[in-house]
């Protein structure tokens, strides 16, 4: 029993050796991708979400902004409602709010996009909030919020294809 324990605790130590790691100070990334981030929604798929109309609470879609630098700016993501082609699309303003997390209204810009600021394009997760306005028209509705690339001429906030919408039935 003895050797037994005497030998596993040497094949412990012994197996550190293997997985023991260097901290090696690898070069920066390409120069052209050193103001490139990424916005994507958690979990990282492009799932839909089913709510009920009479639902109260504000529906929270959170999001993930990518970044391994802090910088002298504040990063923007863009996103907008989007209306699939379905028979019933939900309307905003009719049907749901885009919110901040407070409950108030936001407005989109001139070009009918949100945004969701992230100061010195500092990794972070941030939430988009919708708020439901119990529209009594009868039948599910259905509008989709999607993450759309935001390109300035000091950074660029790309999306991922399999994580920047997310699909809004309200039954």
């Amino acid at each position: 029993m003895k050797t037994r324990n005497i030998f596993i605790t040497l094949l412990l130590l012994s197996s550190g050796w293997f997985f023991a790691c260097e901290d090696k100070d690898y070069p920066a990334g390409l120069p052209e991708y050193e103001h490139h981030y990424y916005i994507v929604y958690v979990p990282n798929n492009n799932s839909g979400v089913t709510i009920n109309r009479t639902q109260t609470d504000l529906v929270k879609f959170p999001v993930q902004f990518y970044s391994e630098f802090t910088r002298n700016y504040d990063a923007v993501a863009h996103y907008a409602v989007v209306t699939p082609d379905v028979p019933n699309p939900a309307v905003l303003g009719e049907d749901f709010q885009i919110v901040d997390r407070d409950g108030n209204t936001i407005q989109p810009n001139s070009q009918g996009k949100f945004s969701l600021t992230f100061p010195q394009a500092r990794k972070a997760t941030d939430t988009v909030y919708v708020k439901l306005l119990n529209n009594p028209e009868p039948g599910s509705r259905v509008v989709e919020i999607n993450f759309e690339d935001h390109i300035t001429p000091e950074y660029r906030v790309d999306i991922f294809s399999t994580a920047f919408r997310r699909t809004l039935t309200i039954d």
